[in-house]
């Protein structure tokens, strides 16, 4: 019986802590009750309709996930296929045989011998479960089929939404870059006219001026990330995202939910489609060991038929036209050379091999997660900090300019307290960009996405 089944299957230990992290760096449980990404549809995660709708179009359009969906057919029909050796194939045949014998004693004459017959032909009795393993192991690979195709939906929706942000992002950071350049312009006239009248030096026309040019760079260098976000999205989304769905900005509000959990039991993990996939492998070639171990033992086949065989059609069903056989055979392996030795030990180091694969999935699964908590766990304080830090920037400037205005401060004063302000404005914007892709990479790498 344990040929018939196979070695027994019990799942791996997990090889990482039993829970993520806890530090400085990973903060505390937030206030609101924390979701379950694998138990949340990705519909309800993201919150802005215009994000939602690109990532329905995607998910509807997009050319990778079609191949994934081909994959698990191909894996279904496979199985069904290795299935099908289980039972016997029936096939019903008939046959004509014309004879025409030269004269002797017995007299001559042409005969005509009809037979109609259904039977089974060299079906293997899976006495020792090499078939079976077979199909088991086949099963496992469909099974790992549909897990990779959801690990692909699931990266597909990140990867929208990501490119999505992105895009968000890089607009917002265009309007910040034709900002800064009106008011370095507005600098830079007022400089020119000063020297004109002999108030300001060349030296503060040239420094005005070389904002002014890192402005219109900037603006330029964002138009083409713009462009090039689009044609991202669009590849993504598998045809041209409406304009009506592309974002201006980046949702003050934010695009998804943020009441995910601070930290989770390491279990959770297993329950990631590609580590599913990882270990439905695993079963797989542990079916396959069993299948490779029945070879030491008698293969068994059965070829029996049952049907009417007549020297006239007419006859042919008539009574007393019956027959009957059956014919078992056995193979017993005496000496192959080590061909089935050699096809045991390829099946146990395949396994050793999936195994490997599927810690080093947990492993990379557990680390995801573990920085996606640490880059979330001190958000809120960059994020303030990031914010008070463009605030004062704005201030600083606000002053400045007053001052070099009425001729207290010099023009230097001026013009670094506007290029820090322009600065804090793009950390400010990375930052909150850092935190909203962020919130997309924790519900992936904790198996969310598939609803």
């Amino acid at each position: 019986m344990a040929a018939k089944r196979g070695p027994k299957y019990v799942s791996p230990a997990l090889p990482v802590p039993a829970a993520t992290p806890n530090g400085p760096a990973y903060g505390g449980e937030t206030g609101t009750p924390a979701i379950v990404p694998a138990d949340t549809a990705w519909r309800d995660f993201f919150t802005d309709a215009r994000l939602a709708r690109v990532i329905e179009t995607a998910l509807a359009n997009n050319r990778d996930l079609r191949v994934a969906v081909a994959n698990v057919e191909q894996a279904r029909a496979q199985y069904k296929v290795q299935r099908a050796d289980l039972l016997p194939t029936v096939a019903a045949g008939g046959t004509a045989t014309y004879q025409d014998q030269p004269f002797s004693q017995a007299g001559s004459g042409r005969t005509d011998i009809y037979q109609a017959q259904v039977g089974i032909s060299a079906w293997e009795i899976d006495l020792f479960g090499r078939v079976r393993n077979l199909s088991k192991a086949a099963q496992e690979q469909y099974f790992a089929s549909v897990e990779t195709r959801n690990a692909a939906q699931t990266s597909l929706i990140a990867e929208t939404a990501n490119a999505w942000l992105v895009m968000a992002a890089d607009q917002e950071r265009l309007r910040i870059a034709r900002d800064l350049e009106s008011a370095f312009g507005k600098t830079l006239a007022l400089t020119r006219a000063r020297f004109d009248k002999g108030v300001a030096s060349e030296l503060e026309v040239r420094q005005a001026q070389t904002s002014y040019d890192q402005a219109r760079s900037d603006i330029a260098e964002a138009t083409t990330l713009v462009a090039q976000d689009q044609n991202a999205l669009n590849l993504l989304a598998g045809t041209t995202v409406p304009a009506a769905d592309l974002p201006e900005a980046l949702p003050e509000a934010g695009a998804t939910i943020d009441n995910l959990p601070a930290n989770i039991a390491s279990d959770v993990l297993l329950r990631r489609p590609d580590i599913a996939s990882a270990e439905h492998q695993l079963r797989s070639a542990n079916a396959n060991i069993g299948a490779a171990r029945a070879a030491f033992f008698p293969n068994i086949s059965l070829t029996a038929a049952f049907g009417s065989l007549s020297l006239g059609l007419s006859n042919l069903f008539g009574s007393g036209t019956d027959f009957w056989s059956v014919a078992p055979s056995a193979s017993v392996p005496i000496f192959d050379f080590g061909r089935n030795q050699g096809n045991l030990r390829y099946a146990k180091a395949t396994y050793d091999a999936m195994l490997a694969t599927y810690e080093k999935s947990v492993q990379t699964g557990f680390r995801e997660v573990a920085d996606a908590l640490a880059r979330r766990g001190t958000m809120t304080q960059q994020m303030e900090a990031q914010t008070s830090l463009r605030d004062s920037a704005r201030v600083a400037y606000t002053l400045s300019d007053a001052r070099f205005r009425s001729g207290i401060d010099s023009f230097l004063t001026s013009l670094d307290s506007q290029r820090s302000l322009y600065s804090a404005e793009q950390t400010l914007l990375a930052t909150r960009l850092t935190r909203a892709t962020n919130m997309v990479e924790l519900y992936r790498a904790m198996g969310g996405g598939l609803k």
